[in-house]
This record gives C-alpha cells, sequence and structure tokens, in this order.
C-alpha cells in the first residue's frame, strides 16, 4: 500500500513525464483496491501493514509506548517541579500513568518473545540483562505512579527531589535496557527473519528448558557405555587360539 503513496507522488527526477507517473499510480491504487476484494481479513491487514503481519510477536511494537511516555513524564514533572511550573507537572501525570501501563504490558509481551524468537547462549545472557532492566523499570514507574495516586493536593506545588530521584533512575535503567534492546536487534539480528532461520537449527537454539545436570551426566554415561559396547574386543594373550588348525598352548 505504502508504495501506490509514492507512485502517485510527483516524480523528482523526469519531471516533464510526472503527468505519466501519476495516471501510474492511478491505475496501480485502482487495482489494488480492486485486488481486496478476493483477499481474506488477514490478507487485507497485511496490505495495510506489512511491518506488523510480519511481527512473530508484539513486543518490538509496545516497547516503544513506555519508552516514549516515560521519557517525556520525566521531562515535564522533574523540570517542572525545579522551575515551579505546577502545570508541567500536571501534564506529567497522565503520561506516568500511561507509561506505566503500556511498560506493563510490554514485559509481558517480552517474556512471550523470549521464548518464541530463537536465539543463542550469548543473545540469551544479553536478553537476561534486557528483562531484568525492564522489570525494574516497570517497577520503579508502577511505585512512582502509586505514589502519585495516593498524594497530597499539595504534592504538585513541593519540590519532591526524592520523587525527581527516583524517576531520574527509571530514564537511566530505561536508556541501558533499550540499547541491549537495540544492541541484541541489530548486531546480533534477534528476531530478524534471516537470521532466526539460521538460529532455528538445533545446534545454534538456546533451550530454556535445558536438562539438569544429574540428566546430562546420565546421558554422557549412557553414551559412554554405548561406545564402549561398539568397541572391537581383544584377545587376551592367556586364551588359547587356532591357526591354520593347529592349537597353540595359552601362553
Amino acid at each position: 500500500m505504502i508504495d501506490l503513496f509514492f507512485t502517485m507522488l510527483p516524480q523528482v527526477h523526469g519531471a516533464g513525464h510526472s503527468d505519466i507517473g501519476a495516471m501510474k499510480g492511478l491505475e496501480s491504487f485502482l487495482t489494488f483496491i480492486e485486488s481486496l476484494t478476493t483477499k481474506s481479513g488477514t490478507e487485507i491487514f497485511a496490505a495495510f501493514f506489512p511491518g506488523i503481519a510480519a511481527l512473530d510477536n508484539i513486543h518490538p511494537l509496545l516497547v516503544h509506548f513506555p519508552i516514549a511516555l516515560l521519557i517525556l513524564f520525566f521531562c515535564t514533572d522533574t523540570l517542572g517541579g525545579l522551575i515551579n511550573k505546577p502545570k508541567w507537572r500536571a501534564l506529567g501525570t497522565p503520561l506516568l500513568y500511561i507509561g506505566t501501563g503500556s511498560a506493563i504490558l510490554t514485559v509481558i509481551a517480552g517474556f512471550q518473545a523470549a521464548y518464541s524468537v530463537p536465539h543463542n547462549e550469548v543473545t540469551h545472557a544479553i536478553m537476561l540483562r534486557h528483562q531484568a532492566l525492564g522489570i525494574a523499570v516497570t517497577l520503579i514507574a508502577l511505585t512512582l505512579s502509586i505514589r502519585r495516586f495516593f498524594a497530597a493536593e499539595d504534592f504538585l506545588l513541593k519540590k519532591t527531589y526524592g520523587y525527581f530521584s527516583l524517576s531520574t533512575l527509571l530514564v537511566i535503567l530505561l536508556t541501558f535496557g533499550a540499547d541491549l534492546g537495540g544492541f541484541m536487534v541489530y548486531q546480533h539480528g534477534v528476531a530478524i527473519a534471516p537470521v532466526m532461520q539460521k538460529m532455528s537449527e538445533p545446534q545454534q537454539v538456546h533451550q530454556h528448558d535445558a536438562m539438569t545436570a544429574h540428566e546430562h551426566d546420565h546421558e554422557h554415561t549412557t553414551a559412554t557405555h554405548a561406545h564402549e559396547a561398539l568397541k572391537p574386543q581383544t584377545h587376551s594373550h592367556d586364551t588359547a587360539h587356532h591357526h591354520d588348525g593347529h592349537e597353540h598352548p595359552p601362553h
């Protein structure tokens, strides 16, 4: 769908043929509309939102909301409190509440993504730190929301330095968590289709339900016994053996 809009835009290069480009764009648009009549609801959604349709989980879609909302809350609330702007702090209240709600949903979706996206041991270690930071951010945001909800009427009129410090910690942890998320995607290719296909190979995938040490030792012992059983049996010098029909006594 997005390609149609670019097709119908005036051409920068070869401006003399812009009318041809517009006609081609209109023709493509009409063809696209006609094709929708033969598609299912899922296919129509994918035609308008191919990026969302390609997602295996909604964590990448949700994660932008707590990042934006909680940073805006920090700026309006902290700056408004330091320069005596109660209206700025009042603006930060709904930003905090909505940001906290979106953070909770993002963490839930993140756990679902951790078990659905193929990854190896290296990215698993990064993922654990990313999860820990996400949980910490959500708990701090929830604490700030509860404190604000039950605060006195003059709460926004005071310089609440403890509250400002906690929201500062929130933004710091949020920044580190977002950085690790980007590091997993752009450096290690987590949730990128070609990389996930490669990671889907059995030797590459990290299993969350790994076997216990006892099971591993038992499996190793079983394999060792099987290997010993397959070894060729050697004859002892103390046993009698025959060559060309003559019996030789044991040594």
